[in-house]
C-alpha cells in the first residue's frame, strides 16, 4: 500500500497532468515498470526506468528514438521525457501475442521493412549500432566482471557466437528496433504500432527478423514466409542459414542479458534465474535443429 501511495505521488510529480489523475499498473517487461495514467485530458502510459550500461541502455538515447518513431509514424506520441521516467499516449490497442505474429506475418514483415528504412530520416545525434555479436562478447566481460555463477560456460557462449557470426550474410546497414518481442507490437484494428526502442539502433535486418521469428516460435515454413514478405523475394540458401544462426545469436544474447540481469536487477516478481534457464533451453533446441541441418 505504502509503495503504491509513493508510485503515485512520483507520478503526480510530472509536470503534464490536468486535474486528478488515476493510476493502474500496465503489466507485461521485465526491466522497467508501466503505469497507465488518466487526468482530464485522456489517458498516457507512465514508464520508469533507468540507465542500464551494462545492457548499453541510456533512456535519452530511448526518448531520442521515440520522437523520432512517433515522427515517422510507428510510435505513439512522447509527451515527456524526464530523470527516469517517460510519457506516451496511451492508444487502446490490442498487445500482440506469438499467435498473432504467426496470423500475420505479410502485414509484420512490411512494418519491420519500414521502420527499418524511414527511420534513419528522423534519427539525431550520434549513431548507436547495435551487433548482436558484440553485445554477446560484452556481457562475457560483464558476467567475469562481476563473478557470475556462469562464467564456467562463457567460452561456451562465446565459441556458439562466433560459430554463428561466421555464417551472416552481408545486408544493407538499416535501423532496426532490437527487441521486437510480440507483446512490442500493436494493433488498433486498423494499423500496427511499434513500442519500446530500449535496444533500437544501425544494424541489419537479420536480427530483427531472427528474434522476431524465435520470439513468435515460427517453424520454418513461417520463417521463410517472414524473410520472403520482407525482402520481397524467396530466400536463398544463404539467407535461410544466416537467419537460423542469428536466432540462436538471438537466444543466447537473451540468455546472457538474463544472466547479467541476475547481477544487476532487481525487478519486483521477476525470477532471473528460471528466464535465464528458459532461454538456455530454447537456446540448445535451436542449436541442435540449427547443426542437424547444416553441421559445426
Amino acid at each position: 500500500m505504502r509503495e503504491a501511495a509513493g508510485i503515485k505521488r512520483r507520478i503526480a510529480a510530472i509536470p503534464l497532468w490536468h486535474g486528478d489523475i488515476r493510476v493502474a499498473l500496465l503489466k507485461g517487461g521485465i526491466s522497467n515498470e508501466s503505469y497507465v495514467v488518466e487526468d482530464d485530458t485522456g489517458k498516457y502510459v507512465v514508464r520508469f526506468g533507468k540507465d542500464y550500461p551494462f545492457h548499453h541502455v541510456f533512456r535519452n538515447r530511448e526518448a531520442m528514438t521515440a520522437r523520432a518513431a512517433h515522427q515517422a509514424g510507428f510510435a505513439p506520441e512522447l509527451f515527456y521525457a524526464g530523470e527516469g521516467v517517460m510519457v506516451t499516449a496511451f492508444l487502446g490497442a490490442r498487445t500482440y501475442g506469438a499467435d498473432d505474429v504467426r496470423a500475420n506475418i505479410p502485414r509484420v514483415a512490411e512494418l519491420i521493412r519500414r521502420f527499418h528504412t524511414a527511420m534513419p530520416e528522423n534519427i539525431l545525434g550520434p549513431g548507436f549500432m547495435f551487433w548482436v555479436f558484440h553485445v554477446i562478447r560484452d556481457y562475457a566481460r560483464t558476467l567475469r566482471a562481476g563473478n557470475s555463477r556462469m562464467v564456467p560456460h562463457l567460452g561456451t557462449y562465446l565459441a556458439i557466437a562466433a560459430e554463428m557470426e561466421a555464417v551472416q550474410k552481408p545486408l544493407p546497414i538499416i535501423f532496426s528496433h532490437n527487441d521486437l518481442l510480440p507483446a512490442n507490437i500493436l494493433d488498433d484494428g486498423s494499423r500496427l504500432w511499434l513500442i519500446d526502442f530500449e535496444y533500437a539502433g544501425f544494424s541489419t535486418s537479420m536480427f530483427d527478423l531472427a528474434g522476431l521469428a524465435s520470439n513468435a516460435g515460427l517453424d520454418d515454413e513461417e520463417s521463410e514466409a517472414l524473410l520472403a514478405a520482407y525482402f520481397h523475394a524467396a530466400p536463398d540458401a544463404e539467407l535461410k542459414r544466416a537467419h537460423a544462426a542469428m536466432q540462436c545469436a538471438s537466444l543466447l544474447r537473451e540468455a546472457m542479458w538474463s544472466m547479467v540481469s541476475e547481477l544487476h536487477l532487481h525487478a519486483p516478481g521477476v525470477d532471473y534465474i528460471a528466464y535465464t534457464d528458459e532461454n538456455l533451453l530454447k537456446l540448445d533446441q535451436a542449436l541442435d535443429q540449427y547443426r542437424s541441418r547444416y553441421g559445426k
